[in-house]
Parts: C-alpha cells; structure tokens; sequence
C-alpha cells in the first residue's frame, strides 16, 4: 500500500509512504512578474505529472494501492484577500488534479491530522518537523523551509496509521 500525504500550500509538499520508503515532492511553482514583487503561481502541469503515476492504473502504482489525504484547508483572519485566494487556488488545483486522475482522497482537517500525529507538541511551524524527522530519522527534512514536506508527511503517515486501524479493527 502507498500512503499519499498533500499539504497545499505554495510552500507545501506531497509525500510518499511506500513501505520503509519516503518520496517527497516540493510543490511546484513559476515565477510570474516582474518588478519588485516577483510572484509565484503554482505550476499545475508538474503537479499533474508527478500525480499522474498514482493514477495509471497500468503502472504498479494502481489507483487501488493507494490511500491519499489532502490536508482540508480554509481561510485564516491574520491572512490577506490575496493571499487567501491564491491558497484556495492551489487546494481547488490538487483536487481537481486528483478528481481528473480519478484518485481517491480523503479531506483531512490540521486539527485532525494534528491531535493525532502531534499530541503534546506546540503548534509552531517547526513542530512539525520535529516531530516527522523523530518519526522518520532518514528523511530530508533538516531546513527550516521543510515545514511543508513535514506536514504533507505526517499527513500520509496519519493515513496509514487511520488504514491500518479501519482493516483491523479490535
């Protein structure tokens, strides 16, 4: 089974469970603009391409052996209009991606995720991160812009324990 974890921010990540392997991929973005403000957009056909091997059902990677948790995100009062809308855009981007590829996903809330995977930890950035290269000593997780491969790990390890748990039950 291969647990697939999204943290959807600009500067999340996607991170691959596949047994004792973990994958991460960086969330792909361009740089639009000029000026003093570059600007970044995400870059969606990176995106659909690195998804695009969870969705072949040719491939090894069968759309059944995989169990995806996208990380349920919304608005935040400290954020900007813009800010806010260009995170929107990149959620509604990775679901419509997942949607088109046809793999499943579950919608999972950071407090979920996070009562779970992070229980006594304080709600820093950087929380994450620890807790994930405790979980995962051998993961490149060691700069402080990791946060996001962390959450999206920590995400995909959330899947695997709640999998786990849902074929097994006591």
């Amino acid at each position: 089974m291969i647990y697939l974890g999204i943290d959807p921010g600009m500067d999340g990540a996607a991170a691959v469970i596949d047994g004792e392997n973990v994958q991460f991929f960086d969330t792909p973005t361009l740089d639009v603009g000029g000026g003093k403000k570059n600007k970044r957009t995400y870059d969606v056909t990176a995106m659909a391409d690195y998804l695009n091997r969870f969705g072949d059902s040719d491939s090894d990677l069968a759309i059944n052996h995989v169990v995806c948790g996208i990380e349920s995100v919304h608005s935040m009062p400290e954020q900007g209009v813009a800010s806010s809308f260009a995170f929107g855009v990149g959620f509604g981007m990775w679901l419509g991606i997942l949607a088109a590829l046809k793999i499943p996903y579950t919608l999972i809330t950071p407090q979920r995720w996070k009562k779970v995977m992070m229980d006594g930890m304080g709600k820093e950035k950087d929380a994450s991160r620890i807790v994930a290269m405790r979980l995962f000593p051998s993961s490149d997780l060691h700069l402080k812009k990791h946060h996001g491969r962390a959450d999206a790990l920590l995400i995909a390890e959330f899947c695997r324990r709640t999998h786990h748990a849902s074929q097994n039950p006591a």
